[in-house]
């Protein structure tokens, strides 16, 4: 499991850091809301630990602009703010839990185990339009018939879910989706798109994937 901490002071960071990947989870950091905000935009992440007050883009301001882009991914906020409103600012906002500082690095764990646990039962099933996606099963369906989908296939259809009205560019896609810098010579992007979208949308008058030429790709209903 994935997990992003925004916190602008190190130690604290660098505490959590060491907290978590201790617990076995792969951990990426960034030090203020602009940086955070361009991790969440490119990577998919199973938790994203927040700090409210942050240089440049606040805490709050950043869980609202990922909730915009359509990121359900469940923010734990972190903050030495907190008063009633501090919480209530917080989980208005778009966050999932918020704890205070001073706090316990097993509280925190355990607050990222519950969490995970619970948007993963919230997303098992996961429907737009006429297609139903089994997030735990790793099967899609449109209109009912199933579309077995490849290991690879259902990867992409998942970042492409998780970035649902967002212009992804090919490099984004490689380097998300199969873990590689994007070479201008390959073209896996294109082939498996295609291998995609001939199991989603053919036959269908509305088309989930659509193709900005020379950009790259943007998913969802319009």
């Amino acid at each position: 499991m994935k997990i992003l901490i925004v916190e602008d002071q190190y130690k604290i960071q660098q505490s959590l850091c060491t907290c978590l990947e201790e617990n076995d989870f792969t951990v990426d950091c960034a030090s203020d809301g602009s940086t955070g905000y361009e991790k969440v935009s490119t990577t998919l992440y199973n938790v994203i630990i927040l700090d409210v007050l942050l240089p440049g883009i606040s805490g709050l301001e950043l869980c609202k602009k990922i909730r915009l882009q359509g990121i359900s991914t469940p923010i734990l906020f972190l903050s030495a703010l907190d008063s009633v409103d501090d919480k209530i600012q917080g989980l208005e906002a778009g966050g999932d839990d918020y704890l205070a500082k001073p706090f316990s690095l097993d509280e925190v764990v355990a607050r990222v185990k519950a969490l995970t646990r619970r948007h993963s039962q919230i997303r098992q099933i996961v429907n737009i339009g006429n297609l139903e996606i089994n997030m735990d099963l790793k099967e899609a369906f449109r209109n009912g018939k199933n579309l077995n989908l490849t290991k690879k296939e259902f990867r992409l259809l998942e970042y492409f879910l998780n970035h649902q009205g967002k212009l992804l560019t090919k490099s984004e896609i490689a380097e998300n989706v199969w873990d590689i810098s994007f070479d201008t010579g390959t073209n896996i992007v294109e082939v498996y798109v295609n291998y995609l979208r001939n199991k989603l949308d053919k036959g269908y008058e509305e088309k989930l994937i659509q193709t900005k030429f020379g950009h790259g790709y943007i998913f969802g209903q319009k």
